[in-house]
């Protein structure tokens, strides 16, 4: 029998291929022309679940899922790959960076990041890190990265110095005021928060 979840892709499926076929917006759209539109619901997804809004949530999740659907569905009619190739791809990926479960003889302790680089998805550890991302999400990305890749510093320590003494307690409310009245403060200062964080981004990623 087949699963509930199975049918609803198989319905989703069935109801794009209808629509490419007989809407007359659907049937002109390409991979360009949807971009914007998919980043605009990664940003919706994104605010419902900031909010942690359950339908909210389940609304995004769809129409995000319509988009990476429709994606593959252009690509198998270019005849770039198939809907089964991409997800068998992220398969096999998931497989590799886990080999504590899939392959223990082949486990050597390394994390994610240096899983990545011991299969040379990446030629730096920052590569894989989109320019177009939005400053904050950026830093945070970056640091991420640089902590997986780096060993023998504690607590993640990248070697980033804390221009002020932080509480251990700091909560992320109380770190949220401070990012706000940082940002309240170039602002009066005649400085742009967004571009002095991208610089800064800049000149991190340059030491990668």
């Amino acid at each position: 029998m087949e699963s509930k979840t199975y049918t609803a892709f198989e319905r989703l499926s069935d109801i794009l291929d209808t629509l490419r076929r007989e809407c007359p917006w659907d049937r002109v759209q390409t991979m360009k022309s949807l971009r914007y539109l998919t980043i605009e619901e990664v940003h919706e997804l994104s605010e419902a679940i900031v909010a942690a809004d359950g339908d909210e949530i389940k609304k995004e999740l769809g129409d995000l899922a319509m988009h990476i659907l429709f994606y593959c569905k252009l690509a198998e009619e270019a005849g770039l790959f198939t809907t089964a190739d991409v997800y068998n791809a992220v398969c096999d990926k998931l497989v590799s960076r886990h080999p504590f479960i899939y392959r223990k003889d082949d486990y050597h302790g390394e994390n994610w990041e240096q899983l990545k680089q011991r299969e040379g998805d990446h030629k730096g550890v920052l590569d894989g890190v989109p320019n177009s991302l939005p400053a904050l999400v950026k830093a945070i990305r970056m640091q991420e990265k640089v902590a997986g890749r780096t060993t023998g510093r504690p607590d993640g320590d990248i070697g980033i110095r804390t221009p002020e003494a932080l509480p251990d307690d700091l909560t992320e409310a109380d770190l949220g005021d401070r990012l706000f009245a940082l940002v309240d403060w170039a602002r009066r200062h005649g400085i742009n928060a967004d571009d002095a964080l991208s610089d800064a981004n800049r000149r991190f990623r340059q030491q990668w």
